[in-house]
């Protein structure tokens, strides 16, 4: 990993108590997190129902931590304004959700915004490069996206290596590499070693309630 990529984690809201998310969030901010990770679902690009803009908008007051919100949606480029005027610092879309990606990076970036890029587990690391000179993050999902306590594909730790080969060979080396799904401090090792620097954790830090979310992070960081 260059040295120019620290080590980040980010805590995935999916994996908070819902009834009380402001409390989560100052909870977590507090146990170190990095950023905030916020998985927007619609039911129609995923499974999953989950938050709108309104959601964003109302925790953004609890934290000055950084929110990376990852849109799952249909027409992603339709939802960009919404979400950064709601507080979102890091938007990411799907390279499969439409046929727009560079419309939506495009609106992304004009509106002052980091940009990223997701792939679905079946989506070679080469549909990247016609995009890394514009984008921030590349997002590999480790699952299948929009069910949770899934088991990390290991097969995905390969494009985690191929992505990584690719940004270096390509002028892409300030690329983030962001893993998400099935990550703990076992797994998360292995993605580091392949390549990636920003762990998304949902269960692994959000178990055992508020009081164990520190030791929960320092853990994923010293085991990563």
């Amino acid at each position: 990993m260059p040295a120019a990529l620290p080590l980040r984690i980010a805590p995935s809201l999916l994996s908070a108590d819902f009834a009380a998310l402001g409390e989560e969030v100052r909870a977590i901010d507090a146990a170190g997190a990095d950023l905030i990770h916020i998985d927007v679902m619609d039911a129609h690009f995923v499974p999953g129902l989950t938050f709108g803009p309104q959601t964003v908008a109302a925790l953004r007051g609890h934290t000055r931590k950084p929110f990376d919100v990852h849109l799952m949606v249909d027409e992603p480029h339709r939802l960009v304004d919404p979400f950064v005027r709601a507080g979102a610092d890091i938007v990411t879309v799907h390279a499969e959700a439409g046929p727009h990606l560079h419309r939506a990076i495009a609106t992304i970036k004009a509106l002052g915004r980091r940009a990223g890029v997701a792939l679905n587990p079946g989506t070679p690391a080469g549909a990247i490069e016609a995009v890394i000179g514009d984008i921030d993050v590349v997002l590999v999902l480790m699952v299948d996206p929009g069910l949770p306590a899934q088991t990390l594909l290991r097969s995905q730790l390969e494009k985690v290596r191929a992505l990584r080969d690719i940004l270096d060979a390509k002028d892409g080396r300030g690329v983030e590499v962001e893993v998400d799904g099935g990550i703990n401090p076992e797994t998360g090792r292995l993605a580091v070693e392949a390549g990636a620097n920003l762990l998304v954790a949902g269960t692994a830090a959000f178990a055992g309630g508020r009081k164990a979310y520190r030791s929960n992070l320092s853990e994923l960081r010293r085991a990563a």
